[in-house]
């Protein structure tokens, strides 16, 4: 956000989530108390892990002490006060900032600084990378599928842009490809964690992230994050949430997606009626940011198995936190020339309905609609916080519909859902994780009967209604090929193969990454002849 409207989103953001916890606070006597209470015990829990030498810390630890202090006796008036404090201090905290010119250098120098550093050059041969500093990472990057048409609204309104989410590259990923359409640079919500680099920090700090705290699980806070998401999409901030939440630790498409950040879209556009703009509305842009291979498999698939995902809501020690495996995994990746596709669906309004190129909004027969009826009464917008959730989850659905129809399956995830279900037919009612453990009764299959399984994987996906869309080595249908480019992918980067041939067999090395990247197929009906996943 610029620092021109930092300080009136400050304000708003502050106004607004205590005004709105006053309102909610008349005739029911001790509620204010109660907010202040929730958020005091739940950030005491959270102090408790943190370093207390640290200035944060030291000054919510003062400021929490302070209001545990006056509440037992503080008025009506003064716990507004207190709250206000504190949703202050919070709001301060996320604002996140953007700098035209640390933009400019980000999207010149940066791109050229990474090709240079994945594609291994030393700095005696940085002479000789003309050629690749005026490619950057274009090469590698594939921008697909909805892209003039997303292009075409960025002057009719405010883009809400949602992705899948699989690591930790996403955002920098999808905001290069937005750099690559020539659309405006989006703000969006960057775990704490991730400022703890001092040079990322800068650029993130700079590029329009703001700061998500997601140890912070106070009522008060979570209102904070959804009214600032709300004041930026007010005014005029191109945003990126991503609606699943946290990384799909599974490797996953997500389907059930989290509605809390979703739902402020619908109440921006209604405050954007309400306050006459000239340009109220909102399109929300599914798309899908797809890899070969995915920098933090390892440990989200260890994470997702043993069932934590939810007692870590956030991971700090993942291979995205070692700076050199950041750098291995794209050398590595990009010396198979891979591309890394972002690919966007169909812009939709905040309902769910599509939009076509000039902003309008469709009926599911292709009929024009006036979406301000959807949130007027008596001709006027109002609005409604239970008719507006029942929007957000149609909205949702739209969106969790649209990730499936713009996945793009790499090969990958073809072998390893292949392989997945060869060892499951091998093993009929083995449990789960002694599946995963121990490989089963045999340690590697023929590769004949790899490639029919993939084969009919590859059949099976084409023939869906709505298949998913394919990268060029499966568009191509040689089978053989399309194993061995996954198996060339596998043993690059992770610190053991998930598969490998040997001989006529596969050997399966690393069951658990195999499950993860097969598991982007998930959520497809592929059929009772294909083995069912892990």
């Amino acid at each position: 956000m610029r620092r021109e409207d930092q300080e009136r989103a400050l304000v708003e953001v502050t106004s607004r989530v205590v005004d709105g916890f006053v309102q909610a606070a008349q005739g029911r006597d001790g509620y204010l108390e109660g907010v202040l209470s929730d958020t005091l015990y739940h950030e005491g829990l959270r102090l408790e892990r943190e370093d207390p030498s640290d200035p944060a810390t030291k000054a919510y630890r003062e400021l929490y002490g302070r209001v545990r202090r006056e509440l037992g006796s503080a008025s009506p008036s003064r716990q507004k006060q207190l709250l206000t404090e504190i949703t202050r201090q919070y709001a301060e905290e996320v604002v996140g900032n953007f700098d035209d010119r640390v933009y400019r250098v980000a999207t010149r120098a940066l791109p050229h600084g990474l090709s240079i550093l994945l594609k291994g050059a030393s700095l005696r041969r940085v002479a000789s990378m003309d050629i690749l500093l005026r490619r950057g990472l274009e090469d590698h990057v594939q921008v697909e599928g909805e892209v003039e048409h997303v292009k075409a609204l960025v002057d009719r309104g405010t883009l809400l842009v949602t992705p899948t989410h699989s690591s930790n590259l996403d955002s920098p990923v999808l905001g290069y490809a937005i750099y690559l359409m020539g659309v405006p640079p989006l703000t969006y919500g960057a775990g704490l964690n991730l400022f703890t680099n001092p040079v990322l920090s800068f650029f993130m700090g700079n590029l329009g992230a703001y700061k998500v705290d997601r140890r912070k699980q106070a009522t008060l806070y979570k209102a904070v994050l959804k009214e600032y998401s709300t004041c930026a999409l007010e005014l005029g901030y191109h945003s990126l949430f991503f609606p699943g939440g946290t990384r799909a630790r599974g490797g996953e498409v997500e389907r059930k997606l989290k509605k809390g950040l979703l739902g402020t879209a619908v109440r921006a556009y209604t405050n954007n009626l309400q306050a006459g703009r000239a340009k109220p509305d909102i399109f929300v842009v599914p798309c899908t940011i797809n890899y070969k291979l995915v920098l933090e498999a390892e440990t989200l698939i260890r994470d997702h198995l043993a069932e934590v995902g939810k007692a870590r809501f956030i991971i700090t020690d993942d291979e995205f936190s070692k700076p050199r495996r950041i750098l291995n995994f794209m050398s590595n990746l990009f010396s198979l020339d891979a591309r890394i596709t972002v690919r966007f669906g169909k812009p939709l309004d905040v309902f769910g309905n599509p939009v076509d190129g000039q902003g309008r909004s469709l009926d599911p027969s292709g009929r024009v609609v006036d979406p301000r009826g959807y949130v007027s009464r008596d001709g006027a917008p109002v609005r409604d916080d239970q008719r507006d959730q029942q929007y957000t989850n149609e909205l949702a659905e739209a969106i969790g519909a649209a990730y499936g129809d713009e996945n793009v399956v790499m090969s990958t995830n073809l072998v390893g859902y292949a392989v997945t279900a060869l060892l499951q037919r091998a093993n009929p009612g083995m449990d789960r994780y002694r599946l995963l453990r121990t490989g089963g009764a045999l340690d590697s299959f023929p590769m004949s009967e790899v490639h029919a399984e993939v084969q009919r994987v590859l059949e099976a996906l084409q023939g869906l209604p709505k298949p998913p869309a394919l990268e060029p080595v499966l568009q191509a249908g040689d089978v053989p090929e399309i194993v061995n480019d996954a198996l060339k992918h596998f043993a690059i980067y992770h610190s053991l193969n998930a598969a490998e041939r040997r001989g006529d067999r596969l050997f399966h090395l690393d069951r658990n990454l195999l499950l993860f990247y097969g598991n982007r197929l998930r959520g497809y009906d592929l059929g009772r002849t294909l083995a069912a996943d892990v």
